[in-house]
């Protein structure tokens, strides 16, 4: 029997150069349906890591954006599947009134997910709510398409061979 594991040992981040990644390949997408969007991004508990807004972009899809960005990356799923459960009658009806102003339940939101973690969350909102998925995948693949398949911790400057870790569970 092993013993219980009380800290993670190991979690990937998605940096700015990540985000940066994601809202340059999303503009150029948007350019191409001819829709200024707002797009942003954020890290696996929702704090906002980068936002764009293009030229033309709608004012009130400042907010949606970020909250698209924040619900996928806090439930952990996209917002169109949420939608799709929230509705009058359904089983998580109301849930889109929880966490004030924040919760959505339009599409256009996705999780960013790398080897089987939520990493954050990439929100698109000024188009329909198709051209918002298709903006908000076209990020998604833009950083998954340049990630090894097996991700190596980073390494310090100077330190070529791995540090011996304490044992904490111990």
């Amino acid at each position: 029997m092993s013993k219980p594991l009380y800290i993670a040992k190991q979690s990937k981040r998605l940096t700015l150069e990540g985000a940066r990644l994601i809202l340059a390949a999303a503009v150029r997408r948007a350019d191409a349906l001819g829709v200024p969007m707002d797009l942003a991004v954020t890290d696996d508990g929702g704090h906002l890591l980068a936002f764009n807004r293009m030229d033309g972009a709608t004012l009130t899809c400042i907010d949606v954006a970020v909250a698209k960005a924040w619900t996928a990356a806090c439930s952990r799923r996209p917002t169109h599947e949420i939608a799709e459960i929230a509705g009058p009658g359904r089983p998580a009806y109301g849930i889109h009134i929880s966490n004030p102003g924040r919760f959505t339940i339009v599409g256009g939101g996705l999780p960013i997910e790398i080897d089987g973690q939520v990493v954050g969350g990439f929100g698109c909102s000024g188009g329909t709510l198709h051209q918002d998925r298709d903006v908000a995948m076209t990020g998604l693949r833009a950083l998954t398409s340049r990630i090894p398949a097996k991700i190596e911790p980073i390494r310090r400057k100077g330190h070529s061979r791995k540090r011996r870790q304490p044992h904490l569970d111990s």
